[in-house]
């Protein structure tokens, strides 16, 4: 067995067991704002919550959802905020640090 075989692959799945965890993760990836980065993390926390309990919350299919989160996804915003509250998460606004 080689070293590299040893080696457990990273999945940030094993730390987002907490609301709070969940919501940190989601807040440093809108607050990059790179679409693709949003995707994934959203694809991440519903991972964390099981995607076929995320679908059902979301009132989506549970293909649809894998299909959307996919890295050839593309969300619509509506989609965004259903999958948001049935992750227990909420959008907020805050102003950019301009110092």
């Amino acid at each position: 067995m080689s070293a590299k075989e040893n080696i457990a692959r990273f999945d940030a799945v094993d730390y987002l067991g907490t609301p709070d965890a969940r919501a940190d993760y989601m807040a440093v990836a809108l607050e990059e704002g790179d679409t693709a980065e949003i995707r994934r993390a959203l694809n991440t926390v519903a991972r964390s919550l099981g995607m076929t309990a995320v679908a059902e919350e979301a009132e989506l299919g549970r293909q649809g959802l894998y299909k959307a989160l996919s890295d050839a996804g593309n969300l619509e915003f509506v989609t965004v905020l259903k999958l948001m509250k049935a992750m227990g998460l909420k959008l907020s606004a805050l102003p950019i640090d301009t110092e």
